[in-house]
């Protein structure tokens, strides 16, 4: 019997690459930058999860993810890669202003309320999830937020987890559920945790075979079936 959900925020409960787009295509507007194509940001995002990646295997620290990317980026355009670190500063708070849920993800999460605890676990920065979840209004309906940023620890990471099953010390493993749509953060770091894991696959990727997912899924309102 699944007690506790622990929802992935971009990507899952909200669309992060639509945030991720809006966002550094007005920056480079208040920047003075020139127009910010979609082959551009479509580059960037790559840039991105590659160094993204990177933290999760444990080879860099955060802050090098977040001036990395752009530094990169800007370099491959030709722009002052000296503007990383104010873009980045003024990006955590622009990702906030877009809000597109997924599948109706607020009403799902406001209708689960009572029936199961549910909780926030996530890689993002504190500046911008604080900003998504208050924004979006799925904060209201959380009864905790785990922040890597706070907890010292990236998914999927173990020390991630072991912060999270200290802070729950009445909920068992076994009754957790961790719905995500990155296998290497979330499925993975579920799975090396020992919890149930779902994998939310809406663009019907090809399943790992050798990656023991609990369940699959390609509509966050198929949750409500596997509690």
């Amino acid at each position: 019997m699944v007690k506790a959900i622990l929802w992935d925020v971009d990507g899952t409960l909200l669309d992060f690459l639509a945030a991720e787009k809006a966002a550094v295509q007005r920056l480079f507007g208040e920047f003075g930058l020139g127009t910010c194509t979609d082959g551009m940001v479509a580059r960037y995002s790559a840039i991105n999860d590659a160094y993204w990646k990177r933290l999760e295997r444990g080879e860099i620290p955060k802050q090098e993810v977040l001036l990395g990317r752009f530094r990169d980026f800007f370099s491959e355009l030709g722009i002052d890669p000296r503007l990383s670190e104010p873009f980045n500063a003024r990006y955590q708070l622009a990702l906030g202003d877009t809000v597109i849920y997924r599948d109706d993800s607020l009403s799902l999460v406001k209708s689960l309320h009572g029936r199961v605890r549910q909780y926030v676990v996530s890689n993002g920065t504190v500046v911008a999830q604080t900003k998504k979840l208050s924004r979006s209004g799925l904060g209201a309906w959380m009864e905790g937020v785990f922040l890597s940023e706070q907890l010292g620890a990236e998914k999927p990471n173990m020390a991630f987890f072991e912060k999270v099953f200290t802070a729950l010390p009445d909920i068992d493993k076994a009754d957790m559920l961790i719905v995500g749509d990155s296998l290497t953060s979330d499925m993975q770091g579920g799975i090396a945790a020992g919890i149930p894991t779902c994998w939310y696959n809406p663009g019907r990727l090809p399943r790992p075979a050798a990656m023991a997912i609990t369940y699959e899924i390609q509509d966050l309102n198929q949750v409500p079936d596997l509690l």
